[in-house]
């Protein structure tokens, strides 16, 4: 009788990937609630003195959103090395993929450029908003995957 460690290996790589797979659910759910509190944060920056500075110089109500941006971009990263061990499938790897450059670099790209025309402003919202529709897409997808 062969019990080596290659008749073991795929039950344990299953494994790995079911893990992988159920914590890319739950970094999405995480991902998609912190996306609720990103908006809040955004509001308040807006209608708390209107972007002045508070606090320490150069310290702006917006630097509670600012904070939260950069760890939903470390976040989006977490996503798409879980998508990568779980192999959910193509559509879901390159969705998450894209989650991390519209996250990391667009949001911070559209941001900069706000500072001299107010229509990149608005396209960072609606980045925002792509970000949390392709979230929102991937987890609802891995919830009915899963039945």
């Amino acid at each position: 009788m062969i019990d080596s460690a290659e008749t073991r290996k795929p039950a344990t790589r299953t494994a790995l990937r079911r893990g992988a797979f159920r914590g890319y659910q739950w970094v999405l759910l995480t991902f998609l609630l912190l996306g609720v509190v990103q908006i809040f944060l955004a509001g308040l920056g807006v209608f708390s003195l209107h972007g002045q500075d508070v606090g320490a110089p150069g310290e702006t109500a917006f630097n509670p959103h600012r904070d939260l941006g950069f760890t939903l971009g470390g976040i989006a990263l977490v996503i798409l090395v879980l998508a990568l061990v779980a192999r959910p499938g193509a559509r879901a790897i390159i969705l998450s993929a894209a989650l991390v450059l519209l996250t990391s670099l667009m949001q911070s790209l559209l941001a900069g450029l706000a500072d001299n025309h107010a229509v990149y402003g608005g396209l960072h919202a609606l980045d925002g908003l792509l970000i949390l529709g392709i979230a929102g897409y991937l987890y609802a997808w891995s919830r009915r995957r899963e039945s």
